[in-house]
């Protein structure tokens, strides 16, 4: 337990120290006064929580303040981190009642969709089952040399295409192959695009719909992989992808790298997904289930 708190400590140092680590510069011994809850909302967005979703904790925050006879600047902290953790949920269990059970990966060029994917595939075989991966990016020259590449260091099988061929017929493939080897799940990656490049959309949607053609019921879950030193930016991105397929849970990948890993706070609130996995480093252990508790002492270190 405490090596993976430390893990998370260490991913979220970034964050912690651009953002959250002024807290103690803002919170003092002095009163509490309307230029402290100025300060903390520049701080909360600064940590691209998201402008709706800073406004509601400090809404929350103030309402708290005055029922509880908070005077002091320096009692804020700890309620401040209740709050927080108020505004994420514990992700679901993941578990899959289909064998194969299919997962669909989407996100936009570099979001890190593809190592994502390779970490979840070490992730899930290491638990005992038999994983299969799918390389459907066929639009992007090094999508399926990327995921062989990994498929050979992590030693699970791969289907692959070919640079521009049909990404729904290797998800077809894929699809057949798990269901012939008996595995208990098939993690397939789709060519990374921006939400406004129509055409890859609609491609995206054609996978999807040939995926449930090839077995009846599937995708069983369709993650998304976003980004988390886009902030905010990539809340866009992400709304566009839940009106184009089904999106059922978001993976945050690159918290380690980013300042802006308050952005977890908001996604719940704006796109109604609970947050699966993190992305703490670069080893494949370092995509971790995401830990609402772990996430706030990781921000708000001690």
């Amino acid at each position: 337990m405490n090596n993976i708190l430390s893990k998370w400590k260490t991913g979220l140092a970034r964050t912690s120290k651009a953002t959250f680590g002024q807290l103690a510069t803002i919170f003092g011994a002095t009163e509490i006064t309307d230029d402290t809850w100025e300060k903390l909302e520049a701080l909360l967005i600064h940590a691209d929580i998201g402008v709706d979703t800073t406004i509601n904790i400090i809404d929350k925050l103030e309402d708290r303040v005055d029922r509880e006879g908070i005077t002091k600047e320096s009692d804020l902290n700890d309620i401040l981190r209740e709050e927080l953790r108020l505004h994420l949920d514990s992700p679901p269990v993941i578990q899959f009642s289909n064998k194969p059970a299919i997962i669909l990966i989407v996100g936009v060029n570099g979001s890190g969709k593809t190592t994502t994917i390779a970490k979840l595939g070490k992730r899930f075989s290491s638990q005992g089952m038999q994983v299969i991966l799918g390389a459907a990016d066929t639009f992007r020259a090094a999508g399926v040399d990327q995921l062989e590449i990994w498929a050979d260091r992590i030693e699970l099988p791969i289907i692959s295409g070919q640079l521009g061929g049909d990404a729904g017929a290797v998800a077809f493939d894929t699809v057949q192959a798990a269901v012939a080897r008996k595995s208990d799940i098939a993690i397939i990656d789709t060519a990374g695009r921006l939400h406004t490049r129509y055409n890859l959309m609609e491609e995206l949607k054609k996978v999807y719909r040939v995926v449930g053609k090839a077995l009846p019921g599937a995708p069983h879950a369709v993650w998304l992989v976003m980004d988390a030193t886009t902030g905010q930016n990539a809340m866009q991105q992400a709304r566009a992808f839940k009106e184009a397929v089904n999106i059922t849970g978001i993976i945050l990948a690159k918290l380690d790298s980013s300042a802006r890993g308050g952005m977890a706070l908001s996604i719940q609130k704006e796109l109604g997904l609970p947050i699966l996995f993190a992305g703490l480093g670069e080893q494949p252990d370092d995509l971790q289930p995401f830990d609402a508790d772990m996430f706030i002492s990781g921000i708000i270190q001690e």
